[in-house]
């Protein structure tokens, strides 16, 4: 791993991407965020060293270095699900590189589904902390003691100073924001309605099928992080209805702009 990422971060200065003050990970139908990013660099995964390609309709899957709200940002359009087959070592790698390359705030984004009865279709929940449910861990196996320490603090998985912030920038722009416990479960199936109960008694607001494994290495690296899930469904008790991936993006794409206008605010400030 140690040599993989070493290799992918010279190749990557090399294009000429230097020390982003924020690196963004775009989850479904948020990729549009680009579109606010003055960008100097684009880079299709494929043509990066040691990066698997992401196989999720939605998610374009390139690596983009430019300037968002002043700030330098490293933003992947397209994320690696470990539902996808990929190893969790695959899944996390680029927060490793991205960590190598100066990024020390980390942004995620995701789409859930909501199971706190005070959420609807559209809503956005400020991720406050997390439970893992995934098979397998991100730091599973022996550790390297050049990425952190065996043992990760994750009492503040998700930094209470940026969720602050972005309740400031929620307010100021007279945006609607909730605030909750994520739950990452394996998938690629959407819930059933037991699983959503589950979700909900566990003390969980919402549900979904990443995020969590980056966030873990990210702390490990010592990283600061803050996560957003837009509710692109609910498994509310009497309320789980059919859902699909293009329902899910569909909801996303109305939420993005949103979302896209917030995240441009807070790396302002």
């Amino acid at each position: 791993m140690w040599n993989k990422v070493q290799e992918t971060v010279k190749f990557l200065k090399n294009k000429g991407i230097t020390t982003p003050d924020y690196g963004i990970i775009l989850g479904t139908g948020l990729g549009n965020l680009v579109e606010k990013i003055a960008i100097e660099i684009t880079i299709p995964y494929a043509e990066i060293p040691n990066f698997p390609v992401s196989t999720v309709e939605g998610h374009s899957g390139e690596l983009i270095f430019g300037v968002l709200g002043g700030k330098k940002v490293l933003a992947m359009r397209g994320r690696f699900h470990y539902y996808e087959g990929w190893t969790m070592e695959q899944t996390i790698f680029p927060v490793r590189v991205m960590k190598f390359l100066g990024v020390e705030k980390l942004i995620v984004s995701n789409a859930s589904g909501g199971v706190n009865p005070a959420f609807k279709v559209g809503d956005i929940m400020l991720i406050t902390d997390h439970i893992n449910f995934m098979p397998e861990h991100p730091l599973h196996g022996k550790n390297d003691t050049r990425f952190g320490p065996r043992f990760v603090d994750m009492h503040e998985a998700y930094s209470k100073k940026m969720i602050a912030k972005m309740e400031q920038v929620a307010e100021k722009m007279d945006v609607k924001v909730h605030k909750g416990i994520y739950l990452a479960l394996q998938g690629p199936t959407f819930e059933t309605p037991a699983e959503y109960k589950m979700v909900k008694i566990l003390g969980a607001d919402a549900v979904g099928m990443s995020t969590v494994p980056e966030v873990i290495v990210a702390k490990h690296m010592g990283m600061e992080c803050f996560g957003v899930s837009v509710i692109t469904d609910l498994g509310v008790e009497g309320i789980v209805e059919a859902v699909s991936h293009e329902e899910v993006q569909e909801v996303a794409k109305i939420s993005e702009k949103v979302v896209g206008k917030l995240v441009e605010e807070f790396v302002k400030l």
